[in-house]
């Protein structure tokens, strides 16, 4: 596989207790060795650029380590806890965290996703942006590696 689905959920944390935060450094990290499939943005304006602006992270010093440093993730975790001015309190988090798990993508987005699936807009599907973004990313996955 030379273009990768990155298939870690937004909702999942790593020690620190930052969602998304493994799926960020995962893109950004695939990005860098030239292996993200081209459907995926490195670091985008919604949830990547919502987990930078929580913990107070500047776009271009993430991207700079990453790109310079190319580091697992648990390097990752701890050049965020040295970051300076880095908010990482349990308040903070918290509120992160609720904000990755409940935002609900508008009706297209959810609509298009499901039809990409084969699943009926019918309300039977979870309708967060987690949910419909892991299903976006298995189906992509499916049509790019496995049909």
């Amino acid at each position: 596989m030379s273009q990768i689905v990155p298939l870690i959920s937004s909702g999942t944390a790593g020690p620190l207790g930052v969602l998304h935060l493994p799926r960020l450094w995962l893109k950004a990290s695939l990005n860098a060795a030239g292996k993200l499939h081209p459907d995926y943005p490195f670091c985008g304006s919604g949830y990547d650029q919502m987990t930078l602006d929580a913990l107070g992270i500047k776009k271009d010093d993430f991207l700079a380590f990453i790109n310079g440093q190319r580091p697992s993730y648990a390097q990752l975790e701890a050049w965020v806890a040295a970051y300076p001015g880095v908010n990482l309190t349990k308040a903070n988090l918290y509120k992160h965290n609720a904000s990755i798990m409940g935002y609900i993508h508008g009706d297209d987005v959810r609509k298009s996703v499901l039809a990409a699936a084969g699943l009926p807009d019918d309300g039977s599907v979870n309708p967060g942006a987690v949910d419909i973004n892991n299903l976006d990313d298995w189906t992509s996955f499916w049509a790019a590696e496995l049909k």
